[in-house]
């Protein structure tokens, strides 16, 4: 799992740390020019790994154009330290050792002087270091079993793809500070899609621009003309308009060739976000492309993963439309207890999520290689679907080449609303947890889609702490500990049976006096989920919030598995016909949950609390 003890030793090898811990620097190994008041070079010589940058999350961006051999070899963009260090990140040298760098520094804040932009905190702490350790000092807020960065900022998951036992996670990462910037595509592995390896930066931005979100393939046929089982990837160029690149690994993934000839698409407005597979029935690659600001998907056909035609638009006046359609993606599943077999496009939106800002919108279709056909409703209208009742579960997607036929997805576990604010410094977001896509069909005879978490989540079990059934219900609550290990980390299953009219509350609370309230209303058929005083919520006016799922059941009965981490808590309900992703920051960890009725008639069936392993 993704837990302190890896952090930090994995951060050892990877490097960043505080100021506190930085060492002497020789003169001559890095020498600070001030050549204005604005505008600063920095020289590095010698042998080490890394150059720490300081960094003050209030300022603003300073480039830098980091200058090889008398070329710009690449630009990054560092709020750097002004008036006190917040954290540091590190720069990597490597790739130009032997080679005269210099780093030109343009920095935004007026200044009056040459000498009083010396004074800025970031010139006296740059260090010049190899390999080394640093404590977490985010302890209170890192999750224990969902995939983190190690430090700085990280959005979209990108690219991913199974081969080989490996499950390969590429993500939206800014290596150089805790807010959106420098988007590169960081790649953390997996074994069992529990405990995840941070691996090196895979795409870095180049002369095309940032490096957006995309998809991977493996080409088992050598369409693409890079080799048997190639690794393929399509990804968002976004410069000064946003284009569609190649790149291509042949080592599983650990490493990528840019291709020559891109970008290989472009439009005349912008679109983004490239999600492709291979179309067994009509023997040709398909693309669904993001047409963002029209509100469509775009969709595409290639013989060899190089050249692409239009074949068709969808979306525009269609489903949500208050926001900008960003991160496709589009397969095939069985209809639960049928015969029959439908096709999922996953449109995800920003803003313009039921419960404000971010969320999972999809459709239920038909697919023929060439255009999507949504189905309808029973007034002939094409209705609006929700992967995800909670706030904080954006740019959801698809490994491609899971085994079994399994279709194993995981989003960015925020909401960009505020993202940039949430109560962390060292790193921000997660991911969510991995979830298995499938469909049923409700009894208005409509077709929607199911997450239950993976399967290999069961291994995170430890030990069972509370076992109760048949527990009557009444306005008096009924008061079950939370696991006091692990910071009340855990896993809860809840049966509750009621009857109409009732309302079930389920409280989950800390002596500091925070709580989440969670409702199951019978008449209603729905649970909410109320943050409005989970812990620290006043960072944005946004994050205060009640959301509201359907239960999709008409009999009072509802089945939960919750999963409860340090700053979140996922809820799947009757076998992931719904569910909800919320963060919570509490002030303490939560160490109660309180379940009553106002009606006096229902009863936990079952009650089981799990501690989850270290």
């Amino acid at each position: 799992m993704t837990n302190i003890k890896r952090f930090i030793t994995v951060m050892s090898a990877i490097g960043i740390m505080t100021s506190a811990s930085i060492p002497a620097v020789a003169a001559d190994e890095l020498k600070i020019e001030h050549l204005g008041v604005n505008n600063t070079f920095v020289r590095v010589t010698g042998d080490n790994k890394y150059l720490m940058l300081p960094v003050q999350e209030s300022n603003d961006d300073a480039k830098i154009n980091v200058i090889v051999d008398g070329k710009i070899a690449e630009t990054i963009y560092v709020r750097l330290a002004k008036s006190k260090t917040d954290y540091m990140v590190p720069f990597d040298l490597s790739p130009y050792k032997g080679k005269n760098v210099i780093l030109d520094v343009v920095t935004p804040q007026g200044r009056s002087s040459v000498r009083e932009a010396k004074e800025d905190a970031c010139w006296k702490g740059m260090a010049l270091v190899d390999p080394f350790e640093i404590p977490d000092t985010e302890t209170k807020y890192r999750p224990l079993f969902h995939h983190t960065p190690l430090y700085g900022w990280m959005n979209d998951p990108n690219g991913m793809f199974y081969k080989d036992g490996v499950w390969n996670l590429y993500y939206q990462y800014n290596p150089y500070g805790s807010k959106w910037q420098n988007m590169t595509w960081a790649h953390s592995t997996s074994k069992d899609l529990v405990n995840w390896q941070h691996e090196p930066i895979a795409i870095r931005p180049d002369g095309l621009g940032s490096i957006f979100s995309g998809s991977s393939v493996i080409d088992h046929n050598n369409t693409a003309g890079f080799g048997d089982d190639a690794i393929v990837s399509l990804y968002t160029s976004a410069g000064t308009n946003q284009m569609q690149s190649l790149a291509y690994s042949r080592d599983n993934g650990k490493t990528f060739t840019t291709y020559p000839g891109n970008p290989i698409l472009t439009l005349e407005s912008e679109a983004r976000d490239p999600n492709m597979f291979w179309n067994e029935d009509t023997k040709e690659w398909n693309l669904v492309l993001a047409h963002a600001l029209d509100h469509e998907m775009l969709f595409f056909t290639s013989p060899d993963l190089k050249t692409w035609t239009l074949q068709s638009e969808f979306g525009k006046g269609i489903g949500a439309q208050g926001g900008v359609w960003e991160c496709p993606d589009l397969f095939q599943l069985p209809v639960d207890g049928t015969n029959e077999k439908k096709w999922v496009l996953i449109c995800n939106i920003n803003p313009g999520g039921p419960f404000g800002g971010s969320a999972v919108q999809y459709f239920v279709g038909d697919w023929d290689g060439k255009t999507f056909k949504a189905d309808t409703d029973a007034n002939g209208k094409i209705p609006t679907k929700w992967l995800d009742h909670g706030k904080d579960n954006y740019a959801l997607v698809s490994w491609s080449d899971a085994p079994d036929g399994r279709r194993t997805a995981i989003g960015w576990m925020s909401n960009w609303q505020y993202a940039a604010d949430v109560p962390t410094t060292q790193f921000r977001s997660a991911n969510t947890l991995p979830r298995e896509i499938g469909l049923f069909k409700g009894d208005d005879g409509q077709i929607y889609a199911s997450g239950v978490p993976s399967p290999e989540l069961l291994a995170m079990r430890d030990k069972l702490v509370v076992n109760k059934s048949g527990v009557k219900l009444s306005g008096k609550p009924s008061i079950f500990a939370l696991p006091a290990v692990n910071d009340g980390i855990c896993e809860i299953l809840l049966d509750l049976e009621a009857k109409e009219n009732e309302k079930v509350s389920m409280t989950l609370s800390n002596k500091a006096g925070d709580k989440v309230d969670m409702t199951y209303s019978v008449k209603d058929h729905t649970l909410s989920f109320d943050r409005t005083k989970s812990g620290i919520v006043d960072f944005s006016e946004n994050f205060p919030a009640v959301t509201v799922a359907p239960t999709f059941e008409q009999n009072g009965k509802v089945s939960l598995r919750i999963f409860i981490d340090r700053s979140s808590i996922e809820l799947f309900g009757n076998d992931g016909k719904f569910s909800m992703t919320n963060l919570v920051f509490p002030n303490e960890p939560y160490s109660t949950l309180s379940v009553s009725s106002n009606g006096g008639k229902a009863r936990i069936t079952t009650l089981k609390i799990y501690s989850l392993k270290n």
